[in-house]
């Protein structure tokens, strides 16, 4: 039994509210049971100097966590500097997002995803690149209404969900009692149902081919059902 009480192959509660911010280009805050993240992604008409004259367009994203998103109170990195955790997740999102896009249609500019963890419960990466993904869909929809571009970039909605070994039985979408207790743990980002990238560990135990093919299988059920969550919010 899951200490939630889902079935095993249950994502939590998705709900996903658009427009959340009035000056960002594309928002939307994301909440996946009591994981709750804000989404803003903001258009700059500028690329990174070693994309300067290349026509190519940029996606890349900033994470952060609020001081109390966690049961006890963090120090806020702008004070003491990113952790090595920070930097590896904004990449995550920033390589994940990227992977859905069409740099050429985007054109030579870049967009800037913020994921800002309000309220942690496990899976803050995975709802980051879901709700980033809404973020990005809305962002470019606006290119698209001015007329900035005239092809639409974004190739696949792009999606990520965590799976594990929890009471050796494979689970879709840990929360942080499963998370923290979890002998293997990964987590999948898709384009539609193609993988992007995939991050798996034991912890305390191993795992064999075929658990590693049903955490494959659960992630596959649970992005496909994330889709659909952004499909209806972006429409």
């Amino acid at each position: 039994m899951r200490p939630s009480g889902r079935k095993t192959d249950e994502l939590r509660p998705i709900s996903i509210e658009v427009g959340v911010s009035r000056h960002a280009e594309g928002s939307c805050l994301i909440k996946a049971g009591d994981t709750h993240v804000l989404c803003t992604a903001t258009i700059d008409e500028k690329v990174p100097p070693f994309l300067r004259n290349s026509g190519l367009g940029w996606v890349t994203a900033e994470y952060g966590m609020l001081p109390r998103a966690t049961n006890t109170r963090m120090r806020r990195e702008a004070k003491d500097g990113q952790s090595g955790r920070t930097q590896e997740i904004q990449r995550l999102i920033g390589r994940s997002l990227r992977a859905g896009v069409d740099r050429v249609a985007l054109g030579e500019r870049q967009i800037v995803i913020d994921c800002d963890v309000i309220q942690a419960d496990g899976g803050t990466r995975c709802a980051s690149i879901t709700g980033g993904w809404v973020a990005l869909r809305l962002a470019v929809n606006k290119l698209l209404k001015a007329g900035a571009i005239v092809t639409d970039p974004l190739m696949d909605p792009v999606a990520a969900v965590s799976c594990g070994i929890y009471a050796g039985q494979p689970v879709l979408d840990l929360d942080y009692p499963e998370d923290s207790e979890a002998g293997v743990d990964g987590n999948f980002v898709m384009a539609g149902s193609k993988l992007i990238e995939v991050q798996m560990s034991a912890e305390g135990s191993t795992y064999s081919r075929a658990q590693m093919n049903a955490l494959l299988d659960l992630a596959e059920k649970g992005v496909g059902e994330l889709v659909v969550a952004q499909l209806a919010a972006t429409k």
